[in-house]
């Protein structure tokens, strides 16, 4: 960002403009000196180039236009649309104005996401156009945070722990700062930047609310506090089939999402169980959740650092089955909640996307390299004024 302000200043700039358009055989680049801006620049092309598309590249682009595009353009003006009214929603609940607000931080929703192990691309996407909240808002948003960690050779993720190392670091305290959303990750934090660890550890929430929704025929069901979940017997032989995903033995850095863990993994999950065994299956996929973040801190935390205490965020937080499981696998180290702190588990990764916007406005790198595996640190996201 600062080099931005450093840009606006200049009268004369060089610019790169990028365009392919509806033949789909390439991209075309120009390079042009402006002068000034407006009705009065002055414009000079100082060189033209074509480079053209691989035919595998054309053929992926001629399948998106014959299959999902036009559903996930309008999805993602439909979740920008989402993003905005939530946007102000937070913002009349705090009894201000729009006009009052400085900055949007908009995460995107992730519809896809292919780290360096998923044998394709190593990519990204997230959808919510914040060309849209901006519009609707009046406020200017940064966005798309991942991309460019990915660009420089990093899994796009975890995003969040810069801003645990900003708020949570302790001096002479090792912490585990555990979110559990869909996904589970984790951020060891202790005193310097260089030491800290951060991965996914594999599933969170996401196996567990797809067989609450089938048990109780209600797409919106949670077993929010557990105690669902804790009415079921766990089934060892699946359990120790789930345990042996290979995912949850690959080193860090690593990052993982519902390609993985999700609704595909949900089905198979299902197709195996009659409806009077789902409170068996739920019991289960909870067990996993707990284990498989047990795993990941027996594998690659606790042999390499003390630990003195692990805190959990995300909806998890709630779920008490969910939590006993955990504090006993991870005894004599305590599991806290953010609660305990007197924070708020729901609200942390929203907090985490209003900073790390705010670092991105101060142009300050916002990943962490030894975390998402990228070559250097890098500005996060995307400036819509």
């Amino acid at each position: 960002m600062k080099r931005l302000i450093e840009l606006h200043r200049k009268r004369e700039r060089l610019v790169v403009g990028l365009m392919s358009g509806t033949s789909v055989d390439g991209v075309d680049a120009a390079l042009v000196r402006i002068t000034g801006a407006g009705p009065g620049c002055g414009v000079e092309l100082l060189a033209f180039y074509r480079q053209p598309y691989e035919a595998s590249l054309r053929e992926r682009i001629h399948a998106a236009f014959e299959g999902t595009s036009r559903a996930l353009c309008e999805l993602n003006f439909l979740l920008g649309e989402a993003f905005a009214e939530a946007a102000l929603g937070v913002i009349a609940a705090a009894g201000r104005e729009p006009e009052q607000i400085d900055l949007i931080g908009v995460s995107g929703q992730t519809v896809y996401h292919i780290p360096r192990a998923g044998g394709g691309v190593p990519s990204t996407l997230q959808l919510g156009e914040a060309s849209v909240v901006a519009e609707r808002t009046g406020i200017p948003c940064v966005c798309d945070f991942r991309t460019r960690d990915v660009a420089a050779g990093g899994e796009g993720a975890p995003l969040v722990p810069y801003v645990d190392y900003l708020l949570f670091r302790v001096a002479g305290r090792v912490r585990c700062l555990q979110n559990i959303g869909g996904i589970a990750n984790v951020t060891v934090v202790s005193e310097r930047l260089e030491d800290l660890l951060a991965f996914d550890t594999g599933p969170g929430n996401v196996l567990i609310d797809l067989v609450v929704q089938a048990l109780m025929d209600d797409p919106a069901a949670i077993d929010e506090d557990g105690a669902i979940s804790a009415l079921g017997e766990v089934d060892e032989g699946l359990l120790r089939e789930l345990m042996a995903h290979p995912y949850l033995a690959l080193p860090p850095p690593k990052s993982t999402g519902r390609e993985t863990f999700g609704a595909a993994l949900g089905r198979r999950l299902l197709e195996r169980y009659e409806p009077l065994r789902l409170l068996d299956l739920l019991a289960t996929v909870v067990r996993f959740t707990a284990d498989s973040i047990a795993d990941a801190y027996a594998r690659f935390v606790l042999p390499k650092r003390r630990v003195d205490e692990v805190i959990v965020s995300g909806g998890g937080a709630h779920n008490r089955t969910l939590l006993a499981r955990l504090a006993e696998r991870l005894a004599p180290v305590p599991v806290r909640t953010l609660e305990d702190l007197g924070l708020s588990s729901d609200a942390k990764e929203a907090v985490a996307f209003a900073i790390l916007a705010n670092e991105t406005l101060a142009g300050n790198p916002g990943n962490v390299p030894q975390a998402t595996g990228a070559r250097h640190p890098v500005v996060l996201g995307k400036l819509v004024p």
